[in-house]
This record gives structure tokens, C-alpha cells and sequence, in this order.
């Protein structure tokens, strides 16, 4: 008896390691998006020893993300979640001391600011405001908070409706616009009126609005050290919509409501930090020279705006986020290079780079794009997302050379998936031998000896980059069977300015001979075929995709997602159609109509052979469904085999809910099998 029971146990064993075998041996499945989890906006406390971040998660009954607030201490003990209930949270910011914690709460109802106290665990609603806020600010001495807020107004009436009959039921009244900005993909019309600075008492009551005028107050402003004071980026100026790449540094007295403008140059200046001392403000900005790309800088002013200077960088690379160490002589920062994203400390005598932490990330979640965030204890310890090729963005403290990975929110999932391997690969542009760097996702347990298809990934932007980050839908391609390709042509950033910069009156250029370097490179190293390669590509890189099947026929089949088909159309409908002229193209469409045309798609389409899918959200105000059915059309026209997807609800971000990147991948991978 004792035998079979041992015979019996061994047997179980067995089957069990072959199931946990057979299931690490399976690559990312379709529903595992609904199990993924990311970490967001990690904000460590004062003291360095806990830290508050937003773990996202999707909630497979709603379709949606949902972020709800997590605490950890920065040994990786006392992991738990903050609150009890489950709505949405974001913006966690310590107070000055680190006893209480302020955040946002979301609702149907909109969202309103939160306290939570350490020593007690209570939380309370301090705000009741008309609107939602954000970028909350907490005042030196923790009693106050600043924040943003829309001031709601009304659309203009041109005329009067005569009163209708009673119970009668008419049609809605006319909207009427007259402003430049009006709608914002992803948002849809945008509610009239103007962002505004507030004050609210860290005790709860009243919220006071401090700032003044029709411009717009976004952003989080930043205390005076005595404070007196916000001081904060915008743009004041009297042609600020048109105007739109200004803004300037101002300083606003709470009191009085006095602003004295700080910076005055033609350009961005934006980002202020102010030293631990109160008396200098380091910020971001460039003098605009009118090009597709444009390298910042660091700048320091005294307080009052005086004694300006440069900060000389030993970097050719946009730096973002910056903000004081304590000692106030470096300040932090985050920039790309070379599609990764790190956390570095630069010298304010001397502009000397120190690189502190790297592969920040894994919060852009669908393609393996750039973000992620950081924040620094007074004692230096560093809090930030950190990503790699095989997971999203978990927290991971650095203190000094130590550097720990504290969360592993999708160990319980991916430990038990394998996934496509991730190669960086370099090789020469053959337009002017410039250096391209690209990434080459295998399918998982991939075997040198077969011969797999290869799906060309074009990133968007253009101005944006690929880099060593986690991508579900490149290793839902890669467990389908196919190589991927995603290179980072010229125009994507973290190459410096030059480079980014090429694109300028030139797009799509050379960028196009980039990405088919890349192919060939591929298919000389036996890893790509020419009978198996495959294309696609969103918004820029549905451009691309699109640009591509004009200029060749080599691929089998292509999805053109979210793309600009012609200039002269897309340029006045999207909703930043006020952005385009001189900076992308010189003039506006009506006044050089050629030059917007010859570097739209659709000037290519009567070359195109490749059977094509053409997919869009349908809320998309970025890249209009005008835009993909003019394409549709006119392939359809030219008897090309072709199909027009059209997502429901789906702004330009068209993965924006976990199912949509569900059917998004799906569909691409049903149209490849559909011509292999």
C-alpha cells in the first residue's frame, strides 16, 4: 500500500513538471493581456524608506485599465495595497515630511482630491471642486496644495431659438466654435473655458483660485520656498493659440495675483525647478529655429529672472524631467540614446552626464515605445520603472552602485510563458552609410533550421523611437511564428538632433531606404526570405507601411494602420492641424499643395500590389477615418485586394482598452495567414 501511494505521488509529480514544462514552453497568448500589470508614477518618501506607485491591471469584465495605489517599503517588504476600495487613483505625492499622502481619486462623478495619513491609515475627500484636477503641488510647509483646474465656460449663441411649444420635442441647438484648438483625439470636443491655478488647505475646504486670465494654467506649478509663490510654465502671450510652440517661465504671487514674467525668448521654456536654497530656477527650452526636431537645453535664472545661463551638456540628447538633488549642485534627468531610456545627474558647473540607472520604461503599453517615470529621496535613493524585452515596467530602487528590483508584478504569469528572444542589430544606411540601429524578436523556441516569415514593425511619431522595452503585441507576433523586425530609421529620436532632424521637408525621405537596409540585412543573414516578408506599421509607421508598398512590391501582404495618406486633406481636419505648416512641410497646403503631395502615400497608390488591410479607430481625430477610407477607396478602385478595419470607439491610440489590442494584433496576424 505504502508503495503504490509512493508510486502514486511519483506519478503525480511527474505530470506536474511535464504540465509546468508544457506551459513555460507556450509563448504570450491573446487573453494573457488581461493578466498583465504594470507599474506607474513610483513616488519615494522623503526618508527613502517607502514608496507609493500606481499598479495597473486590467479588469477583463469592464475592458478597461484600472491604477489603484500601492505601497511597498524600499527593501521590498510590506508589499500592499494603499486603499480599500477599488476605484482609480493616480497622483500620489508625499508631503514635505512624509506623514500624509495626497492623491486623485476617480469617478463617473469626476475625480477629487485625497489625503491619506500614515500614522492612522485614514483617508479622507478634502476637495469638492466643479472639475477634475491636476498636478498637485504641495506648499514647503504642508499646508497647502496647489493644483490645476478647468474653469468651465459657455459657446458662443449666434442666434436665439423662437420658444417651442410645450412637451414639443426639437433638435438639439447648433454647437458653435470659435477657437483654435477644439477637440483633442482621445478627449473628443473639448470643453470651453480656461485652466487655472488653485490653493486648497491640506485640512480640506475651500479651493481658491489664484490665477488670472483667458490662458491656459497647466501643469504642476512649483512653491516659492517662502511660500509666497507659484512659479510655473504657460504661455501668457497675446497670440498664445497661434502661437503654440511658445511658452515662457512666470512667477505669480498668490497674494496679490501679480505675474512677473521670468523668460522672454521665441520658443518652449518649460519644466521649472526650483533649488533646495529658493534662489535659483532650473528649466527646459530651446530658442525655436522652426524644424521637425529640436535639442533642448538646461537653463538657470535667478528667482527674480536674472543672471541667465546656460547649462553647457556634454550630450547631443533631448533631456527631460529634470529636477534638484538636494545639495542643489546637479540635477536630475532622464533622455534616449540609442532606443533606451536612463536616469542620469548632471553637473551644473560643468554639464558632466553621470548615467544612474537604465531601461526606464515598460508603461507604453502595445508597442515597445519610450516613458516611464522616477522620483529621488532627499538622500539620493532612486525610485523608477524599469522595463526589459520580457516585462512591463516594475519598481526597482537604486541607492548608490546597488541597484534592486523590489516588485515582479508578472512573475506569476510570465515565469510561466517563454517568450520570442529580443537581438539588437546595427548596420549601415546605403544612402549615406549612416549607423541604424533596429531590434529582431524570434519566435519562442526558435529553430535556425526553419524558415519563418518576417513582419516589418514601423514605429510611429515619426519623431519617437523602438527601443529594449517589453512589446505584447511584438511577442503575440513573434508566438504566432514570425521574426520581427523594428528599426529606428532616421528622424527617431535618441540619436541627437542631427539625425532626428533629417526628416525635416523630407518625410517620408531616406527613412524609407533605412527600413528596407534593414530587410535585406536580414535576408543576407538567412533570417529573412524573400517570399516571406510581411509589413506593418501605425500612424507614422502606417505611413511608412504605406510608403513602402508604393515604392516596392516585395512584401506579401501589408496593414496600413492609422496612417496620413495625403497631407493636403489630413493636415486641415486632424486636431492639431495648426501644427503642421513650416515645421513639417514649409507654407500651409493651399500655398505649396505639391510639396504636401508628393510625400503623401496616396501620390504612390496606382504602384501598389501588395493586398492590403486598412485599419483605423474610428474616433480617431489624429490621423481621421478620412484618411484610411481614402485609401481603402482608392485601392478598391485599382483592384487591389483589400479590406477596411474600423475599430468601434477607438481614438488614435486604437489599443487604448486591452481588447482592442487583442483584435488590432489579431486581425494583422489573420490577414498575414491569409497570403502566406
Amino acid at each position: 500500500m505504502k508503495s503504490n501511494h509512493c508510486l502514486l505521488i511519483i506519478l503525480l509529480s511527474f505530470f506536474s513538471s511535464v504540465s509546468i514544462a508544457q506551459a513555460q514552453q507556450e509563448g504570450l497568448q491573446e487573453l494573457d493581456i488581461f493578466e498583465l500589470e504594470y507599474a506607474v508614477d513610483p513616488q519615494i518618501s522623503p526618508d527613502g524608506k517607502k514608496l507609493v506607485y500606481i499598479r495597473y491591471s486590467m479588469d477583463i469584465m469592464k475592458d478597461r485599465k484600472v491604477g489603484q495605489l500601492w505601497m511597498i517599503n524600499t527593501d521590498g517588504s510590506g508589499h500592499q495595497k494603499l486603499l480599500s476600495n477599488d476605484q482609480s487613483s493616480y497622483s500620489p505625492r508625499w508631503s514635505p515630511n512624509g506623514d500624509r499622502l495626497a492623491y486623485i481619486t476617480g469617478s463617473s462623478a469626476g475625480s477629487e482630491i485625497h489625503m491619506y495619513w500614515l500614522d492612522s491609515g485614514k483617508t479622507a475627500r478634502l476637495s469638492q471642486l466643479d472639475r477634475s484636477p491636476s498636478g498637485l503641488s504641495w506648499s514647503p510647509d504642508g499646508k497647502m496644495l496647489a493644483f490645476s483646474m478647468l474653469e468651465a465656460a459657455s459657446n458662443p449663441v449666434l442666434v436665439r431659438a423662437p420658444k417651442k411649444p410645450k412637451g414639443a420635442q426639437w433638435a438639439k441647438a447648433p454647437r458653435v466654435t470659435e477657437r483654435l484648438k477644439h477637440e483633442a483625439d482621445g478627449r473628443g470636443y473639448l470643453e470651453p473655458g480656461f485652466s487655472h491655478y488653485y490653493i486648497l488647505p491640506a485640512e480640506g475646504g475651500s479651493a481658491r483660485k489664484v490665477s488670472s486670465g483667458d490662458f491656459m494654467h497647466r501643469g504642476t506649478p512649483q512653491w516659492t520656498t517662502d511660500g509666497k509663490g507659484l512659479v510655473f510654465s504657460s504661455n501668457r502671450n497675446e497670440n498664445w493659440e497661434k502661437d503654440f510652440v511658445n511658452s515662457e517661465i512666470y512667477h505669480l504671487d498668490i497674494l496679490t495675483g501679480k505675474y512677473n514674467t521670468l523668460t522672454d525668448r521665441q520658443g518652449p521654456d518649460y519644466n521649472p525647478q526650483i533649488s533646495p536654497d529658493g534662489e535659483w530656477i532650473a528649466y527646459l527650452g530651446y530658442e525655436d529655429k522652426v524644424q521637425t526636431y529640436q535639442i533642448n537645453d538646461i537653463h538657470l535664472m535667478k528667482l527674480n529672472g536674472e543672471k541667465k545661463k546656460r547649462i553647457k551638456l556634454q550630450l547631443d540628447r533631448k533631456v527631460q524631467n529634470i529636477q534638484w538633488n538636494t545639495e542643489g549642485t546637479a540635477l536630475y534627468c532622464t533622455y534616449d540614446n540609442h532606443g533606451d531610456t536612463k536616469v542620469a545627474l548632471i553637473d551644473i558647473k560643468n554639464g558632466k552626464t553621470s548615467i544612474l540607472a537604465e531601461s526606464l520604461g515598460g508603461t507604453a503599453f502595445g508597442r515597445p515605445y519610450g516613458g516611464g517615470s522616477y522620483s529621488v529621496s532627499n538622500s539620493g535613493t532612486i525610485a523608477y520603472t524599469k522595463t526589459s524585452t520580457s516585462r512591463p515596467s516594475d519598481v526597482c530602487i537604486v541607492q548608490g552602485d546597488k541597484q534592486e528590483l523590489i516588485t515582479g508584478l508578472n512573475e506569476d504569469l510570465l515565469a510561466y510563458r517563454t517568450l520570442g528572444k529580443v537581438e539588437e542589430i546595427w548596420y549601415k544606411s546605403s544612402v549615406d552609410g549612416r549607423d541604424v540601429q533596429g531590434w529582431v524578436a524570434y519566435p519562442p523556441n526558435f529553430n535556425p533550421e526553419t524558415k519563418y516569415p518576417l513582419i516589418v514593425e514601423n514605429h510611429g511619431g515619426p519623431i519617437s523611437n523602438y527601443g529594449f522595452r517589453f512589446s505584447p503585441e511584438v511577442q503575440l507576433f513573434a508566438a504566432a511564428g514570425y521574426i520581427v523586425f523594428y528599426p529606428n530609421p532616421r528622424g527617431s529620436t535618441g540619436y541627437g538632433e542631427e539625425f532626428g532632424n533629417l526628416l525635416y521637408h523630407n518625410y517620408p525621405g531616406e527613412d524609407y531606404q533605412d527600413v528596407m537596409d534593414g530587410v535585406d540585412i536580414l535576408i543576407e543573414k538567412g533570417l529573412a526570405h524573400e517570399d516571406k516578408l510581411y509589413v506593418t506599421g501605425g500612424s507614422a509607421g502606417g505611413i511608412m507601411t504605406a510608403w513602402m508598398i508604393g515604392k516596392n512590391d516585395r512584401f506579401e501582404a501589408a496593414v496600413v494602420a492609422k496612417p496620413v495618406i495625403n497631407w493636403i486633406s489630413k493636415t486641415l481636419v486632424a486636431d492639431n492641424y495648426y501644427g503642421y505648416a513650416n515645421y513639417r512641410y514649409p507654407g500651409q497646403p493651399w500655398e505649396n499643395p505639391m510639396e504636401y503631395w508628393k510625400f503623401s502615400p496616396i501620390s504612390l497608390v496606382e504602384n501598389v500590389k501588395t493586398p492590403t488591410m486598412v485599419m483605423v479607430g474610428m474616433n480617431d481625430l489624429r490621423t481621421p477615418p478620412s484618411e484610411s477610407k481614402q485609401y481603402y477607396h482608392a485601392l478598391k478602385l485599382l483592384d487591389v485586394e483589400t479590406v477596411l478595419v474600423e475599430i468601434p470607439g477607438a481614438s488614435h491610440g486604437i489599443t487604448g482598452r486591452p481588447s482592442q489590442l487583442i483584435t488590432k494584433v489579431a486581425h494583422i496576424l489573420a490577414w498575414f495567414e491569409k497570403y502566406k
